[in-house]
Formats: structure tokens, sequence, C-alpha cells
């Protein structure tokens, strides 16, 4: 092993030791039977299929009813553990910036009548959008800080649940902004670094992030839809000829269109492995016309105008046989150059490894397996599996590549979090443990045997509990 090498271990146990020892600080309540189920998490053989078996392991020293008293009425300080996340070694793309990806994943129930506070979720079928299906379920907001390269590692930096009266704008921009200023107060991001990149899906109002956001060092950059239409700044060649105001906007810009497009600012040509030639398109100073925005209702004033960076990315090929198809960017920055509009793009498709870690966290550590009642308990076991996630990325490069027979050898670092876990249990002892050996006790006796269920649970319906106007004719009807 070399210098380097045994220098990387130290600095993780160091690491990993730190961020336990304040881990178990931010559990306020029930914190030792929390801290154990957490490291149970790491420890157990295999998937995570319920938190009960947790409690067969060694790590996890407490009986199955401390477990779910944990659960249901622990307390964890997010706001503290936000920032110890923040104050982690970051994850760095996009030419050495922070670049933060926001998305939202669902966890279904679609069998619990009982639970308060599910939405519709969104499922996409296996045999085209005609199977689509809308499934009860909790949906969870999470920003995760992304790497560059082909990895399926990211640091998870906040979730958020979304509850019947949110609206996914207003939530994930006020989640946003907690997560810039927590970067900004643990030095993460210092005065004169380059802003910070959020990504984003088209399933977010990115001029809506932007404006909520402007205050921020942050740049927004999302997908659009294929048929979105764009506008130009007007200039006082399209005033009318008699004289008078300048309208705001030019003609349209419609992106399934090419005739309405013109010529861009900027072009590039780029070789990729996977993908054959990648080409792009750049048009500068292109913005949304905000009046027919559901987002934008309440505002205040005269709307502004969001002026921007319009991307169009095309492609050769794409892994299979699948069709390639263009994607739409827009960035909130303006003035881009060639090198500027390279780097959005790739930027972008490493959003897609959130998806790896939403996959690893569900199917690996379990984190919609268990079947419990109050959103709070969905609320605490989340940012437990954050907690996880998180020791398994310190402690990567300290890991043994303990593979299975039939698994090929990964080069150093490049370990994937399955295969870190793997590991977890040799690694435990060298770390700091600060939760404390369980009491002597005895459990309660229960219901008498052969008695009813006298108080039913209350059952909830299932859906928002706020109508929120889509047009402005909506929104006076509503009013009045």
């Amino acid at each position: 092993m070399s210098v380097l090498q045994l220098d990387a271990r130290r600095d993780a146990f160091a690491w990993a030791s730190h961020f336990r020892d304040i881990f178990h600080a931010c559990l306020t309540a029930r914190g030792d039977a929390l801290f154990e189920l957490t490291d149970a998490l790491l420890c157990v053989e295999g998937p995570v299929t319920t938190p009960v078996d947790l409690t067969l392991t060694a790590e996890h020293r407490r009986g199955h009813g401390a477990m779910y008293d944990a659960l249901n009425r622990g307390r964890i300080d997010t706001a503290r553990l936000g920032r110890l996340l923040a104050a982690l070694p970051q994850p760095t793309a996009a030419h050495g910036r922070l670049v933060l990806a926001v998305d939202v994943t669902n966890w279904l129930r679609p069998d619990a009548p009982c639970s308060p506070e599910r939405l519709f979720c969104h499922v996409y079928g296996r045999s085209g959008r005609a199977s689509d299906q809308l499934v009860p379920g909790w949906p969870y907001s999470f920003v995760a800080a992304l790497e560059s390269g082909r990895t399926s590692w990211c640091q998870l930096l906040d979730a958020v649940r979304l509850g019947p009266a949110d609206a996914v704008a207003e939530v994930t921009a006020v989640q946003l902004r907690r997560v810039v200023e927590h970067l900004i107060s643990q030095e993460r991001w210092r005065e004169g670094d380059a802003d910070i990149l959020i990504v984003c899906d088209a399933g977010y109002d990115a001029p809506r992030l932007a404006y909520l956001l402007d205050d921020l060092p942050v740049e927004v950059l999302a997908r659009l839809r294929s048929d979105r239409v764009m506008r130009r700044p007007a200039t006082r060649a399209t005033a009318l000829p008699q004289g008078g105001r300048i309208p705001k906007h030019d003609p349209e810009f419609r992106l399934a269109k090419p005739e309405t497009w013109g010529e861009p600012n900027a072009a590039t040509v780029q070789a990729t492995e996977r993908y054959g030639l990648a080409r792009t398109m750049a048009w500068d100073h292109i913005h949304p016309r905000l009046r027919h925005l559901s987002a934008w209702i309440d505002h205040n004033g005269e709307l502004p105008v969001l002026n921007g960076t319009l991307i169009r990315l095309g492609v050769d090929h794409l892994p299979g046989d699948t069709t390639p198809v263009p994607v739409w960017l827009w960035s909130s920055r303006t003035g881009l150059t060639c090198t500027d509009v390279d780097i959005r793009w790739q930027a972008f498709l490493r959003r897609f490894d959130l998806e790896h870690t939403f996959r690893m966290i569900k199917t690996t550590l379990g984190w919609t397996r268990p079947q419990l009642r109050s959103p709070d308990a969905a609320d605490r076991w989340t940012w437990l599996v954050i907690a996880a996630h998180t020791q398994l990325r310190l402690l990567r490069a300290a890991a043994a590549d303990l593979r299975r027979p039939w698994e090929r050898p990964a080069e150093p670092g490049r370990l994937t979090p399955a295969r870190v876990r793997r590991g977890f249990r040799n690694l435990r002892p060298h770390l700091a443990c600060p939760a404390r050996a369980p009491k002597p006790s005895h459990p309660g006796p229960g219901r008498p045997l052969g008695s009813k269920n006298r108080q039913p649970a209350t059952r909830h319906d299932v859906g928002k509990t706020v109508k929120r106007a889509d047009t402005f004719g909506e929104h006076v009807r509503l009013k009045t």
C-alpha cells in the first residue's frame, strides 16, 4: 500500500469517526437506539428487508420494541445534521465547482389508509406512457452534491417530504436555500469561487427557482420540455412604427420549430465514448414568458424578465436501439462561451448519478421497506438512511474489495456503495462508537390476551388539501 493510500485511509477513519460523534449528538431523544439502528443498517448481510430484522444483528444491542419506540418517538436535530453534512469534504464537478442535483423520489404506501399526508405519486409504466399510474405514497425531495466522471457516488445533503399543502417550487427553493447557506457557513463555498450549479429535470420550474434564489451565488440549469415556447428580449427595432412603448418580447422561439431559432450565439462539437459526436447550439438572452405559468399567479407587481441561455444538445446515438432525441437546457446565466456550454451539458448528465443513489438506498439500505404509519417516523428513518450512506462515502478509501466470485475486481477508489457496505463490519471497530450500553428492562404488559382493540386508527384521505389555480381566471374565482 502506497503512502498516498495510507494517508487516504487514515483521513477516511478520522472523518468517519468525527461524523459519527456529531451524528450521535444530533440524536436528541432515543439517540443510542437510533445510532445502533444506523450501524445495523450498514452491518447486516444482504439487502435490508424489514427493520425488525436489524435488531438481530450483534451491533444492535436493544430489542425490537426499543427500535420501534426510537422510530416513533425519537428526535433528530435535522438542522444540525444538515450543517454537519455540509461541513464534510464535498465532491466537485464541472471543473471544480459545486454541483447540486435536486430530484423527487417516492416512498409508495398504497396499502396504508391510516397513514396521513399521503399524495398521489406518479409511477412510470413498463409498456409506455399509457400504463403510467398514480399510487398513494410520500414524495421526498432530495438534494445531493455530484461528482465528476461516471460514478454511482454522490453526497446526500438534505431531504424534505412534500406535504398535501406544499407547492413544489416554493418548498424546493426553501430547501436549496438552506443547503446553500449551510455550505457557505461551513466554508465549502468561499467568496471568489464559481457559482454553485443547481441541476434539475423538466418537472421543476427553473425560472421560478432562479428568481427565488437570485440573492445567492447559484446558477440554475434545468431541462425543458420539447414543446416549450421561449422569447427573446425586445429591442427598439421591434417597436411600433408610430412610436410608443417598447414591447417586452420579440417574436417567439419555439423549440419544436427550427425556423424560429435563428443563428446560435455558440456552437460546439465534441466526441464522446458512448454517444458519438455531441453537438450543441446555444442562444443567449432567452427567457420564458411567465404570464400563463401557475407558479407566478401570486406574484406581486410586474412579472420579471428572466434572461438566460438556451442550449440544444444532440448526439449521434444512444446505448441500445433507442433513437436519440435532442435535449433542451436552460441556464439562468447569460454570456456563456463555447467552453461554458460544454461544461453545462456535461454537468447536467451527471444528474443521473442521483438515480443510482435512489436505487441503492431503496434496494440495498431498504429505505422504503418499513411499514411505518406516521410520516414523522418516516422522516426519521430517511435521515438515518442518509447518515448511513454518508458513512459509506467517507469510508470508501479504507474499504477492501470483498467481491463475489462472479464479480470483476474493482480499481482502487472505484468501489460501489454496495461493495463498501460489505466491509463496514470490519471497519466499525476502528471507528468511534458513542452509543451507550442498554440498561436492563422488562417489557410492558400490553393489551390483555383476547381483548379487542377499541381504539381503531383514523383513516386519512389521499391527495392535496389546498386547491391551487392553474390560470389567472381560476385564481380570481378562488379569491372571490
